[in-house]
C-alpha cells in the first residue's frame, strides 16, 4: 500500500536493510499535569498507567526489558534489529544523570535506534546535547516522539494537557538542530475538533517539515476525566465513519515525505469504555486503505 502513504515499516526497512522491532521500554517517570507542577491527573483521557499497556514492569532495569523482549520478538519473529522505545509519560521529565543512566543502558547489541516519547514543554538543550553525543558515542540513531494530539489550543485546555501549540513548535525548531527525527503523535478524533482542526493540524506538520506522524483514535477508560464525561452524556465521540473520514484528509494535505507510523492505535479492553467501535485495528486500517483506493486517494493529494 506504499502509494497511498508513507509507511513506516518500508522506511525502516529501507534504512536498516531489513525490518526493525519496536522494544517498549517503562521506567519510573511521571508528568508535570499529574505532579502538580502545572496540573494533577493529566489529560483527560489518560489512565493511572499512562499509556504503556503492553510494557514490562518498570522494576527491571531498562537492559533487562531490552533484553526479554528482544527475546520473544526474535524467537517469533526472527528479528535482528531493535528500536529501543521510551514509550511511558515524560521520558525527559526526571533528573538529568538519572535520564542518561537509563539511556545508556540501551547500548546494547542489536539496538539501532533509541526512540523517547515525551512532552514539547519538558525538551531542553541539555537533554539533547547528551542525546547527541550518545548518538556519535554508539553509532545509534535517536528520534522524539512529541505528544501533541491537536493544534487546536482550546482543545489542549480542555483535555488539560498543560502546554499550547506554542511550546510544540518550539520544541521542534529546537529539536531540528540536533538532526534528530521528530514523530508527532495525534487524535485525529477528540470529541472538541472537528475536520477544520484536522486539516489545520496536517498543514502545520508539514510547515514544520517534521519527520514522522503517529495517528490515534481515543479511547476511553473508566476512572477518568473523559470516562465520567461520556458516562454523563457530557461528550459524543464520533462514529467510525467519521474517524476514517478525517484520517484520510489529514493524510491529503500531509506532505508526502513524511512518515506515517500508523493511522490507528491499539488500546486495551480492560476497564474501557470506548476502544475503536469495538473492531480490531487492523481491520479499521484495511476500511482506510481500501477507502483511499476507491477514492483514489493518496498522501499529498492536496498538499502545497
Amino acid at each position: 500500500m506504499s502509494e497511498l502513504y508513507n509507511e513506516y515499516s518500508k522506511y525502516l526497512k529501507n534504512k536498516y536493510g531489513e525490518k526493525v522491532y519496536k522494544l517498549p521500554i517503562n521506567i519510573p517517570v511521571t508528568c508535570p499535569n499529574r505532579d502538580g507542577t502545572l496540573g494533577v491527573g493529566g489529560c483527560t483521557f489518560c489512565a493511572e498507567v499512562g499509556t504503556g499497556f503492553e510494557m514490562l514492569e518498570n522494576t527491571l532495569s531498562v537492559e533487562q526489558q531490552l533484553k526479554k523482549n528482544m527475546e520473544y520478538i526474535k524467537k517469533k519473529y526472527k528479528a535482528n534489529k531493535y528500536i529501543a522505545y521510551f514509550q511511558n509519560y515524560t521520558n525527559t521529565y526526571l533528573e538529568l544523570e538519572k535520564f542518561k543512566e537509563y539511556v545508556n543502558q540501551t547500548a546494547i547489541q542489536n539496538i539501532v535506534e533509541v526512540a523517547i516519547s515525551t512532552r514539547p514543554d519538558c525538551v531542553s538543550n541539555e537533554y539533547l546535547d547528551f542525546l547527541s553525543e550518545f548518538r556519535q558515542k554508539n553509532n545509534i540513531n535517536v528520534s522524539i516522539e512529541l505528544g501533541l494530539q491537536t493544534v487546536n489550543y482550546h482543545t489542549l485546555k480542555k483535555i488539560n494537557r498543560g502546554h499550547t501549540l506554542a511550546e510544540f513548535i518550539d520544541a521542534v525548531l529546537r529539536i531540528k538542530k540536533y538532526g534528530f527525527e521528530i514523530c508527532t503523535h495525534l487524535i485525529l478524533n477528540l470529541p472538541y475538533d472537528d475536520m477544520d482542526d484536522v486539516v489545520e493540524t496536517s498543514k502545520i506538520l508539514s510547515a514544520l517539515h517534521v519527520e514522522q506522524v503517529k495517528l490515534h483514535s481515543l479511547y476511553v477508560i473508566e476512572n477518568t476525566v473523559m470516562g465520567t464525561l461520556l458516562k454523563k452524556g457530557e461528550i459524543t465521540l464520533l462514529s467510525k465513519d467519521d474517524y476514517i473520514e478525517r484520517v484520510i484528509i489529514f493524510l491529503e494535505y500531509l506532505d508526502k515525505n513524511i512518515i506515517v507510523q500508523r493511522l490507528i492505535g491499539r488500546a486495551p479492553k480492560e476497564n474501557s469504555l470506548f476502544v475503536n467501535w469495538g473492531t480490531s485495528w487492523w481491520k479499521i486500517k484495511e476500511e482506510i486503505e481500501d477507502k483511499m483506493t476507491k477514492r483514489e486517494s493518496y498522501q499529498g493529494k492536496k498538499s502545497k
